[in-house]
């Protein structure tokens, strides 16, 4: 099957020195999967450096780099002007060729982008949203920094495309919500790299205090602050938090600032400790140097973090929403408790440091539960099937 992948503001190429993968790294996983089952695919994504190649060929299937806008990275807000450039590009680049089968948008620029390629075909567009303005605006309120078209341009997407993929329960509840039909929605978790992520290998320097790990990005709405005042509950343990600026750059960071002063009035400074920036290739013996991995962002669609965590046996303490709730089995892989609540989260860390075994059993139950139902091999599987659907549907029936 020939597939099209499109993110206008991806780049599968390139790696993140981030600790959690992003939409283009999930694009390019999802592209070599499924060009390893024999899929010709071919993503297609804005280019923002003169000095890149106008196509690159990756792990069995070519990357193409849309000549649109300036060549420079925008922000979100800039790309909307070059939608519609896009978009032409892409219906006169398939107008030249054997177009694809099926196309795929990514994140809701992409998505807008796909739609309007095939506006005049029969081709079927797929969307990932990846993350949805309305949620995203209700989970942080005013730490929300969106674009103001994107909510109703989403909006608009959902009427466009023939299938949208939601990453959790709660985003299939949201899809149908903005005015889909559930039968227009497919859950397609994200996948884990379970080559990468075990419990097997080196882990990070530790001191003899159980160590209680954050990951995610320095801002509002990560839930650092959360956590930070719940460590006043749960006693002799250090908090480490990867993520943000390189450690050198973090005296300088305003948000880092801010965490360590919250960390010093709630009197356990001594006890919170930002590492920075770590590379993502890196995250593996992060993991498996802590006790318990906590997931407490205000707002996760994937729940990649949790994932990571469980695929290297370490239990996982998280909020009961989003991607979150759907991959921790409460009292199985780790525990849940209400977004929000600070008390429940201090009091549910503070019992499972302290049980030994129950943190042994739950690690064990976390690497099955990852290995039994999110590699990427099972996503890339899913959307081979969801492909073969929607391009069934709209294949005209022969007499």
């Amino acid at each position: 099957m020939r597939v099209g992948l499109v993110c206008a503001h991806a780049d599968p190429s390139r790696t993140t020195d981030g600790p959690t993968v992003g939409t283009h790294q999930h694009i390019a996983r999802v592209a070599a999967e499924l060009a390893a089952r024999g899929h010709d695919v071919r993503v297609y994504e804005r280019r923002d450096d003169p000095d890149l190649p106008a196509t690159l060929d990756l792990d069995g299937y070519q990357v193409e780099r849309v000549p649109v806008g300036p060549a420079e990275p925008l922000p979100t807000a800039e790309l909307i002007r070059y939608v519609a450039e896009f978009g032409g590009w892409l219906t006169d680049r398939w107008a030249g060729e054997e177009p694809p089968e099926v196309v795929h948008g990514h994140y809701w620029v992409g998505g807008l982008a796909a739609a309007h390629a095939v506006r005049e075909t029969d081709i079927p567009v797929v969307q990932t949203f990846h993350s949805l303005g309305i949620e995203q605006l209700r989970h942080l309120g005013g730490a929300y920094d969106g674009p103001g078209e994107r909510i109703p341009l989403e909006r608009a997407l959902t009427r466009a495309v023939d299938v949208a993929v939601a990453q959790c329960n709660d985003e299939v509840d949201e899809l149908t919500r903005m005015g889909l039909q559930r039968t227009s929605v497919a859950m397609v978790p994200t996948g884990v790299d379970v080559e990468q992520f075990h419990p097997d290998g080196e882990a990070a320097p530790r001191d003899q205090r159980a160590r209680i790990l954050s990951v995610g990005g320095l801002a509002p709405g990560h839930g650092h602050d959360d956590l930070i005042q719940a460590m006043r509950l749960v006693g002799d343990a250090e908090l480490v938090i990867a993520g943000g600026p390189p450690a050198e750059q973090l005296n300088d960071h305003a948000e880092a600032r801010r965490l360590r002063e919250l960390a010093e009035r709630n009197g356990v400074g001594d006890q919170v400790h930002l590492v920075g920036a770590v590379p993502h290739d890196q995250m593996a013996t992060w993991y498996r140097s802590a006790d318990v991995v906590a997931c407490t962002p205000h707002y996760s669609s994937a729940g990649r973090v949790s994932l990571e965590a469980m695929a290297c046996g370490v239990p996982v303490v998280g909020y009961a929403m989003g991607g979150i709730a759907d991959a921790v089995v409460d009292e199985v892989t780790g525990r849940l408790v209400p977004p929000g609540d600070v008390r429940a989260l201090g009091v549910t860390l503070r019992r499972l440091l302290a049980d030994n075994a129950g943190r042994f059993a739950y690690g064990h139950a976390a690497v099955d539960r990852v290995r039994c139902s999110y590699t990427w091999e099972r996503t890339a599987a899913a959307l081979e099937r969801l492909y073969e659907r929607v391009v069934g549907l709209r294949k005209p029936v022969e007499a």
